[in-house]
This record gives structure tokens, C-alpha cells and sequence, in this order.
């Protein structure tokens, strides 16, 4: 589910529809969680379904580390690509706001880090970066986890509508991170290889 202050928004032509903040979203928010009506897809799944079916699972959903596809049941499947994201993805299928999110302003992940099935060249957006590769994480984990760390403890100062999503086991190891007993683990867990199953 994503935040409840988020609306879709046409953002134009090139990108079409996006997620747009309606009210401030501080970093260390809670931007999306996973929830129990998020639809979960094996691949062999996918291999029986209609063409159009497929089409619409490459656009809408992102792939997890056991390589399965998620498609979002709500708004949250029109958040966009960006390299300077807005918003970063835990280990616990949650994100986060890696910085303020202003009224009007795009929530953005960086596909990197959803196990892309295909490379593909990015609005050039003035970054070293221009097209996202299905490895993405095993190169740039570091750098995110680096982001991760320093806006994850923010979330206790924060109110957070959307905690309640969080499943009980998930909630217990964030409160053991914020309180310092457990460190938080790598973005990395996310990855997904075809070749390792």
C-alpha cells in the first residue's frame, strides 16, 4: 500500500502517470508496504497467461528475491523510475523516503533495485548512470545501503500510517535496529539471479 498523502497525477507524455506527494512526506517516512492484497506471480504462472496479461505484469509489477512478480493492488504500480530517487526499498518489503518529499513532488524508486528482467535506457537525467541493468545491485547495494542507513533512523521520530502493514516479525526487527541490538541488513537481499534458484 502507499502513503495515504500520495495521489496519481499525470506527470506528461514521455513518462505518463506517476505517484505525486499531496502533502510534505519527511525523509525516514514509510512510503509503501507490501501488503496482504499485493498479488504475488510465479513465472510458470505468467508462461500460461493471455499476451495482454503478460504485458501488463512487465509494466506493473517489480520482481522479488525469490523471483516471483509483484503487482501492487493499489496506486503504488504507478510509481516511476528515477536515478536521484525520492524513495529506497528495505529488505522487509517496505520504503522508505531517503529525503523530504515535497507537496506536488514525484515519489520515485530507482529500478535498479527491482530486478529488472531487461536492461533499459533511462530519461537522461544529468546522472552517470543511463540505462538500468538487471545487476544494478550488485553494483550500487553499497551506495544504497549508505542512503538506507541514514534515513532508516529516522523512523521512530516520524509518524508512520502505514506501520500498522507492517507484519509483526518485520515491526519487531526494525524496532531492534532503531535500538541499536541488530544492524539493518543489505538492500542486496533483494537481489534475484536467474542463475542462482
Amino acid at each position: 500500500m502507499i502513503h495515504p498523502d500520495t495521489e496519481v497525477k499525470f506527470i506528461g507524455k514521455e513518462i505518463g502517470y506517476g505517484i505525486v506527494a499531496t502533502k510534505l512526506i519527511p525523509e525516514g517516512t514509510i512510503t509503501w508496504v507490501q501488503d496482504e492484497l499485493d498479488q504475488i506471480y510465479t513465472a510458470e504462472q505468467i508462461a500460461n497467461m493471455l499476451p495482454f496479461t503478460q504485458e501488463m505484469i512487465d509494466k506493473f509489477t517489480f520482481r522479488n528475491n525469490k523471483g516471483n512478480f509483484v503487482m501492487c493492488w493499489d496506486t503504488a504500480k504507478y510509481v516511476n523510475h528515477s536515478f536521484n530517487s525520492n524513495c529506497l526499498s528495505t529488505p522487509y518489503d517496505f520504503e522508505i523516503a531517503i529525503r523530504d518529499i515535497h507537496p506536488g513532488e514525484e515519489l520515485t524508486d530507482d529500478y535498479g533495485y527491482l530486478n529488472v528482467t531487461d536492461a533499459f535506457k533511462a530519461k537522461d537525467e544529468g546522472t552517470s548512470r543511463t540505462t538500468v541493468y538487471p545487476d544494478d545491485l550488485l553494483n550500487f547495494h553499497k551506495e544504497w545501503d549508505a542512503k538506507l542507513l541514514n534515513s532508516f533512523r529516522k523512523i521512530k521520530q516520524l509518524p508512520q500510517p502505514l506501520k500498522t502493514l507492517l507484519p509483526l516479525n518485520i515491526r519487531n526487527i526494525v524496532n531492534q535496529i532503531l535500538a541499536g541490538k541488530k544492524e539493518l541488513d543489505s538492500i542486496l537481499n533483494l537481489y534475484y539471479s536467474e542463475d542462482v534458484k
